[in-house]
Protein backbone atom coordinates (compact mmCIF):
# COMPACT_ATOMS: atom_id res chain seq x y z
CA UNK A 1 0.00 0.00 0.00
CA UNK A 2 1.36 3.17 -0.87
CA UNK A 3 0.98 6.41 1.50
CA UNK A 4 -1.36 8.29 -1.20
CA UNK A 5 -3.90 5.75 -1.20
CA UNK A 6 -6.86 7.54 0.33
CA UNK A 7 -7.57 5.16 3.08
CA UNK A 8 -4.49 6.36 4.81
CA UNK A 9 -5.46 9.91 4.71
CA UNK A 10 -9.01 8.93 5.89
CA UNK A 11 -7.45 7.48 8.90
CA UNK A 12 -8.37 10.20 12.02
CA UNK A 13 -5.41 11.28 13.85
CA UNK A 14 -6.35 11.58 17.76
CA UNK A 15 -3.38 14.05 18.92
CA UNK A 16 -1.74 12.98 21.91
CA UNK A 17 0.58 15.77 22.18
CA UNK A 18 3.82 13.91 22.88
CA UNK A 19 6.85 15.81 22.65
CA UNK A 20 9.68 16.06 19.88
CA UNK A 21 12.95 15.27 21.91
CA UNK A 22 16.53 15.08 20.55
CA UNK A 23 17.83 11.60 19.39
CA UNK A 24 21.71 12.95 19.31
CA UNK A 25 23.16 11.30 22.96
CA UNK A 26 20.50 8.69 23.03
CA UNK A 27 21.37 6.80 19.24
CA UNK A 28 24.30 7.54 17.07
CA UNK A 29 23.37 10.00 14.35
CA UNK A 30 24.60 10.86 11.02
CA UNK A 31 24.54 14.75 9.69
CA UNK A 32 24.50 13.80 6.04
CA UNK A 33 20.89 15.81 6.12
CA UNK A 34 21.63 17.88 8.79
CA UNK A 35 19.80 21.20 9.26
CA UNK A 36 21.72 24.34 11.09
CA UNK A 37 18.60 24.41 13.61
CA UNK A 38 18.88 20.43 14.08
CA UNK A 39 14.95 19.71 13.51
CA UNK A 40 16.46 16.39 11.20
CA UNK A 41 17.62 14.76 14.98
CA UNK A 42 13.88 15.21 16.67
CA UNK A 43 11.60 12.55 16.51
CA UNK A 44 8.21 12.05 19.00
CA UNK A 45 9.33 10.42 22.41
CA UNK A 46 7.36 7.36 22.21
CA UNK A 47 9.77 6.70 18.94
CA UNK A 48 12.37 7.27 20.15
CA UNK A 49 12.10 5.02 22.85
CA UNK A 50 11.36 2.53 20.54
CA UNK A 51 14.59 2.68 18.93
CA UNK A 52 16.39 2.69 21.89
CA UNK A 53 14.23 -0.52 22.47
CA UNK A 54 15.35 -2.20 18.33
CA UNK A 55 19.07 -0.54 19.49
CA UNK A 56 19.22 -2.85 22.53
CA UNK A 57 17.64 -5.94 20.25
CA UNK A 58 20.91 -5.86 17.99
CA UNK A 59 23.18 -8.75 17.26
CA UNK A 60 26.67 -7.54 18.92
CA UNK A 61 28.27 -5.26 16.29
CA UNK A 62 25.20 -3.90 15.34
CA UNK A 63 23.85 -0.01 15.83
CA UNK A 64 21.21 1.88 14.47
CA UNK A 65 22.16 4.95 12.74
CA UNK A 66 19.92 7.73 12.48
CA UNK A 67 19.41 9.61 9.12
CA UNK A 68 16.51 12.02 8.95
CA UNK A 69 13.81 12.53 11.16
CA UNK A 70 11.50 15.45 12.03
CA UNK A 71 11.10 17.31 8.64
CA UNK A 72 9.50 21.18 8.75
CA UNK A 73 6.36 21.18 6.41
CA UNK A 74 8.17 23.47 3.62
CA UNK A 75 10.92 20.98 3.69
CA UNK A 76 8.55 17.68 2.91
CA UNK A 77 6.14 19.85 0.42
CA UNK A 78 9.73 20.68 -1.62
CA UNK A 79 11.19 17.03 -1.43
CA UNK A 80 7.43 16.42 -3.43
CA UNK A 81 6.88 18.89 -5.67
CA UNK A 82 11.07 18.40 -6.99
CA UNK A 83 10.57 14.87 -7.29
CA UNK A 84 7.56 15.08 -8.48
CA UNK A 85 8.87 17.58 -11.34
CA UNK A 86 11.75 15.24 -12.15
CA UNK A 87 9.59 12.05 -12.56
CA UNK A 88 7.68 14.51 -15.02
CA UNK A 89 10.08 15.34 -17.30
CA UNK A 90 11.94 11.82 -17.55
CA UNK A 91 8.50 10.28 -18.26
CA UNK A 92 6.25 12.66 -20.54
CA UNK A 93 4.01 10.19 -21.29
CA UNK A 94 2.34 9.52 -17.89
CA UNK A 95 -0.77 11.46 -16.62
CA UNK A 96 -0.62 13.67 -13.65
CA UNK A 97 -2.07 11.19 -11.56
CA UNK A 98 0.30 8.10 -12.44
CA UNK A 99 3.07 10.89 -11.79
CA UNK A 100 1.50 11.31 -8.23
CA UNK A 101 1.35 7.54 -7.43
CA UNK A 102 4.73 7.20 -9.04
CA UNK A 103 5.89 10.11 -6.97
CA UNK A 104 4.45 8.84 -3.42
CA UNK A 105 6.85 5.47 -3.60
CA UNK A 106 9.43 7.74 -2.71
CA UNK A 107 8.19 10.78 -0.89
CA UNK A 108 5.39 10.98 0.96
CA UNK A 109 2.46 13.74 -0.09
CA UNK A 110 2.36 16.80 2.53
CA UNK A 111 -0.94 16.08 3.81
CA UNK A 112 0.17 12.59 5.15
CA UNK A 113 3.57 13.34 5.10
CA UNK A 114 4.77 11.14 8.63
CA UNK A 115 7.90 13.26 8.87
CA UNK A 116 6.52 16.28 9.40
CA UNK A 117 4.52 14.27 12.38
CA UNK A 118 8.00 13.27 14.09
CA UNK A 119 6.68 9.72 13.18
CA UNK A 120 9.13 8.84 10.85
CA UNK A 121 12.70 7.78 10.77
CA UNK A 122 15.37 7.09 7.85
CA UNK A 123 18.12 5.27 9.54
CA UNK A 124 20.61 2.52 8.44
CA UNK A 125 23.38 -0.02 10.38
CA UNK A 126 26.70 0.48 11.26
CA UNK A 127 29.45 -1.13 12.76
CA UNK A 128 31.34 -0.52 16.27
CA UNK A 129 33.65 1.66 14.40
CA UNK A 130 30.62 4.08 12.68
CA UNK A 131 31.22 1.89 9.38
CA UNK A 132 27.72 1.52 7.40
CA UNK A 133 26.50 -2.03 6.92
CA UNK A 134 26.10 -3.13 2.83
CA UNK A 135 22.25 -2.58 2.99
CA UNK A 136 22.09 -3.07 -1.29
CA UNK A 137 21.42 0.73 -1.36
CA UNK A 138 22.61 3.99 0.04
CA UNK A 139 19.79 5.77 1.94
CA UNK A 140 17.67 7.58 -0.04
CA UNK A 141 18.34 5.98 -3.12
CA UNK A 142 15.23 6.58 -5.63
CA UNK A 143 13.31 3.58 -7.60
CA UNK A 144 14.68 4.55 -10.92
CA UNK A 145 18.53 5.08 -9.82
CA UNK A 146 18.58 2.10 -7.98
CA UNK A 147 16.61 -0.13 -10.51
CA UNK A 148 13.88 -0.89 -7.78
CA UNK A 149 17.17 -2.18 -4.58
CA UNK A 150 15.63 0.31 -2.89
CA UNK A 151 12.04 -1.50 -1.93
CA UNK A 152 12.49 -3.56 1.08
CA UNK A 153 11.86 -6.83 -0.28
CA UNK A 154 14.08 -6.43 -3.49
CA UNK A 155 15.16 -9.84 -5.38
CA UNK A 156 18.34 -8.42 -6.92
CA UNK A 157 20.65 -7.49 -3.86
CA UNK A 158 23.47 -9.34 -2.45
CA UNK A 159 23.13 -12.05 0.49
CA UNK A 160 25.04 -9.99 2.52
CA UNK A 161 22.92 -6.80 2.04
CA UNK A 162 19.28 -9.34 2.29
CA UNK A 163 20.81 -10.50 5.91
CA UNK A 164 21.70 -6.54 6.85
CA UNK A 165 17.84 -5.92 6.14
CA UNK A 166 16.74 -8.69 7.76
CA UNK A 167 18.61 -8.14 11.08
CA UNK A 168 17.36 -4.37 10.54
CA UNK A 169 13.93 -5.58 9.71
CA UNK A 170 13.82 -8.07 12.87
CA UNK A 171 14.31 -5.31 15.50
CA UNK A 172 12.00 -2.05 14.13
CA UNK A 173 9.06 -4.63 13.61
CA UNK A 174 9.92 -5.89 16.78
CA UNK A 175 9.80 -2.57 18.88
CA UNK A 176 6.47 -1.49 16.84
CA UNK A 177 7.70 0.57 13.75
CA UNK A 178 6.39 -0.39 10.56
CA UNK A 179 8.76 0.19 7.47
CA UNK A 180 7.14 1.77 4.18
CA UNK A 181 7.83 -1.18 1.82
CA UNK A 182 9.14 0.88 -1.20
CA UNK A 183 12.29 2.30 0.77
CA UNK A 184 14.26 -0.26 3.30
CA UNK A 185 15.34 2.54 5.53
CA UNK A 186 11.99 4.21 6.25
CA UNK A 187 10.31 3.26 9.56
CA UNK A 188 6.95 5.28 11.25
CA UNK A 189 5.59 4.70 14.45
CA UNK A 190 2.21 6.50 15.19
CA UNK A 191 1.11 8.00 11.85
CA UNK A 192 -1.53 7.53 9.53
CA UNK A 193 0.26 5.03 7.43
CA UNK A 194 1.15 2.74 10.72
CA UNK A 195 -1.85 2.99 12.03
CA UNK A 196 -3.51 1.65 8.77
CA UNK A 197 -0.81 -1.30 8.56
CA UNK A 198 -1.60 -2.09 12.57
CA UNK A 199 -5.02 -1.52 11.84
CA UNK A 200 -5.06 1.18 15.18
CA UNK A 201 -8.02 2.61 16.06
CA UNK A 202 -6.69 6.15 15.11
CA UNK A 203 -3.03 7.46 14.70
CA UNK A 204 -1.63 8.89 17.37
CA UNK A 205 0.43 11.59 16.21
CA UNK A 206 -0.02 14.59 13.57
CA UNK A 207 1.80 17.49 11.52
CA UNK A 208 3.57 19.27 14.36
CA UNK A 209 5.87 22.53 14.18
CA UNK A 210 9.41 22.16 15.11
CA UNK A 211 10.56 23.82 18.62
CA UNK A 212 13.55 25.07 17.50
CA UNK A 213 13.84 28.37 15.59
CA UNK A 214 13.94 28.75 11.35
Amino acid sequence: MLISDPRVAGVTVEECGEVLSDVRGRLRVDDRLADPAGAFALLREGLVTRLEAAERSLPAGYHVVVVEGYRPAALQRMYFTDYLNDLRAKFPEKSEDELFVAASRYVSPIEVAPHTAGAAVDLTLCDDLGVEYDMGTQVNATPEESAGACYTAAPGISGEARRNRKILIAALEGAGLVNYPTEWWHWSYGDRYWAMVRHARAALYGPVESPLPA
